[in-house]
């Protein structure tokens, strides 16, 4: 065999790199689109922060204005207190639902199939279609859950024309197409060892020990991951907001992606929008870290 030969005999590829070029390709579609589709959008709002413009003349630059504008707005920071309470309200009321519904249809009952479909189906229904159904179950006067209350003697409430009962009722209603978490909740349930609860059994375990000591432990990363991807989302919920209370009543609904949505679209002032956006952005990276540093107390990765 000749050097020549030699020369050209290929080196035999890795595993680790055939796995990182398998990586790489699949992952390129995304990249290709975030870069040319969305990069460029980004860039763009970052300086349109520091403009004025209504989409009829050419940007104004004016500096921080926008948002020096933003700290002095009053309507800006209650916005931003509405955020947090749907936020807080939606995940803790979502997480801990979800988790029960998640469990139960963990059971080994029949039409355990059909079951799993139905508590998915509503979270393949559209925003839209998602918020006229909820118009009618809210509504006051021949509202479904006004109806039950009734019957059970209770004079129910205003629910979305009310300043007090609007926020609740939306953070109700977020728990409808939660369809997504369940099953990122069973995929988590159905992989804890059964050994873990035949042993706490042995010990004398009840089912609220077994499931404070060993299911919730164990579900731990699963918890944080709905609890990190809720808050997010809930931040930037404002679509079915849009729809059923517009902001109102008296601003009671007015969250940040609504109020956004707002001076872009409806008072055309683009620039403060922009600024608005990022004040957004810098509070889901924050509210991010939050979470990331108190997991430590309470997420485990490892059992020994």
């Amino acid at each position: 065999m000749t050097a020549v030969s030699v020369g050209r005999r290929r080196r035999p590829v890795s595993a680790s790199r055939r796995e990182a070029r398998r990586f790489h390709l699949f992952v390129s579609p995304w990249v290709i689109g975030f870069v040319f589709f969305s990069g460029g959008p980004i860039l763009a709002s970052v300086v349109l922060s520091f403009t004025k413009w209504n989409l009829l003349r050419p940007p104004e630059w004016i500096g921080f204005e926008n948002y020096r504008k933003m700290l002095a707005d009053a309507e800006f920071w209650d916005a931003v207190g509405n955020t947090f309470y749907y936020g807080l309200g939606s995940v803790a009321l979502g997480v801990t639902f979800t988790l029960f519904l998640a469990m139960l249809l963990n059971q080994p009952l029949r039409f355990q199939g059909l079951f799993r479909t139905v508590m998915y189906m509503p979270s393949v229904v559209s925003g839209v279609a998602t918020a006229l159904l909820w118009l009618n179950i809210l509504h006051p006067d021949y509202g479904l859950i006004n109806k039950l209350l009734a019957m059970a003697g209770i004079t129910g409430p205003g629910w979305l024309g009310s300043p007090e009962w609007a926020m609740p009722a939306l953070i109700l209603m977020s728990v409808w197409g939660a369809g997504n978490t369940i099953i990122i909740y069973l995929a988590g349930l159905q992989g804890i060892p059964k050994s873990l609860y035949e042993a706490a059994e042995i010990d004398g375990a009840g089912w609220w020990r077994r499931f404070w000591s060993v299911t919730v432990p164990m579900m731990s990363p699963v918890i944080f991951f709905n609890v990190v991807t809720g808050f997010i989302a809930s931040i930037q919920a404002y679509t079915l907001i849009l729809i059923m209370t517009e902001g109102g009543p008296a601003n009671s609904t007015m969250v940040l992606g609504l109020y956004i949505y707002r001076h872009a679209f409806v008072y055309f002032d683009m620039g403060y929008a922009a600024a608005l956006s990022w004040a957004m952005f810098v509070i889901v990276i924050a509210v991010t870290f939050i979470q990331f540093r108190l997991a430590r107390r309470w997420v485990h990765y490892e059992f020994k």
